[in-house]
């Protein structure tokens, strides 16, 4: 364990740093400031960010296989030119619930989006997590031809999520019920079934938040005022390994760099005291791990 190196890399400061993708073609790390409405694209080689501010609480924001992005902007999937800074509303969700949210968001092997929406509000999941109005969040998918559908409802905070290496299982986190669950998942329609829970949180290791899966089919979960990212076994439910981190919102995590080596960890500022800013003074920055021993796998962009 003395091989890994904990490195904080992107200085952005994030309110709510989330939703880490390397992308691929252009050797970056992609991520949103939640709060801050920003999209952020920073460079491992020229250490430069480059950021588009999206007007509205931005969730996700993923490649394209058409070029630039698609984001989870409000209650809005939304294309992003990047070069132009354009944004172009494609599908709106959650319409019936006005003060929800997306929250996540990830590609399967296909190039389907699925998101997940969540109640917001002022003082929303990001600050009082404990005092969110529960059950109203919900997990979609959005196709390649901008077709919604719902499959989970009456979820408290929608969070983390991947698929095994075989893409037959759905891992997924809603943070509140502190597990991470399995769904069976079918590809060629997008559908879940035979929900079943792989880990339970353990005392101090905080809220599950976002997740990835690396190439031998392991979970990195990062723990959301737990301060590290902890590696478990689906198959046995046994947690393998733990990565400490020096802030505690730890909020998101993902495989990058040239050979998928190197894990990036977000991380929030928002709803920190003054006191425990003072401890944390780089809360909100970015993290990169080295020495971990293991790879991830390349991101799915969306087919829409």
């Amino acid at each position: 364990m003395s091989s890994v190196q904990v490195e904080c890399v992107v200085k952005s400061s994030a309110l709510i740093g989330e939703g880490p993708v390397w992308e691929e073609s252009e050797q970056m790390l992609l991520f949103v400031d939640i709060a801050g409405k920003k999209i952020h694209r920073w460079s491992p080689t020229t250490k430069q960010i480059q950021s588009v501010d999206t007007g509205d609480t931005v969730s996700f924001a993923v490649p394209r296989r058409s070029g630039g992005y698609v984001a989870g902007v409000g209650r809005s999937i939304v294309a992003v030119d990047w070069s132009t800074q354009a944004m172009t509303s494609l599908v709106e969700v959650d319409e019936d619930k006005p003060n929800n949210r997306l929250n996540d968001g990830k590609v399967d092997v296909i190039g389907r989006l699925l998101a997940v929406g969540c109640l917001s509000g002022t003082m929303g999941a990001e600050q009082r997590p404990a005092e969110v109005q529960r059950r109203q969040g919900a997990l979609f998918s959005v196709t390649s031809d901008l077709g919604v559908t719902s499959h989970l409802s009456q979820v408290d905070i929608s969070n983390g999520m991947d698929w095994s290496l075989d893409h037959k299982t759905f891992f997924y986190i809603d943070s509140l019920s502190l597990k991470v669950d399995a769904f069976d998942y079918d590809l060629n329609t997008g559908r879940l079934g035979n929900r079943r829970t792989v880990y339970c949180m353990q005392e101090g290791e905080g809220l599950p938040d976002g997740m990835t899966v690396d190439a031998e089919g392991r979970l990195w979960v990062a723990c959301y005022n737990g301060g590290r990212v902890i590696n478990i076994d689906p198959a046995t439910g046994v947690r393998l390994q733990t990565v400490s981190l020096p802030v505690m919102k730890i909020t998101s995590c993902c495989f990058g760099g040239p050979d998928y080596s190197d894990l990036y960890v977000t991380s929030a500022s928002l709803g920190l005291e003054q006191s425990e800013s003072r401890q944390q003074p780089l809360a909100g920055h970015t993290f990169r791990v080295r020495g971990l021993g293991v790879k991830g796998r390349p991101s799915n962009a969306f087919s829409g």
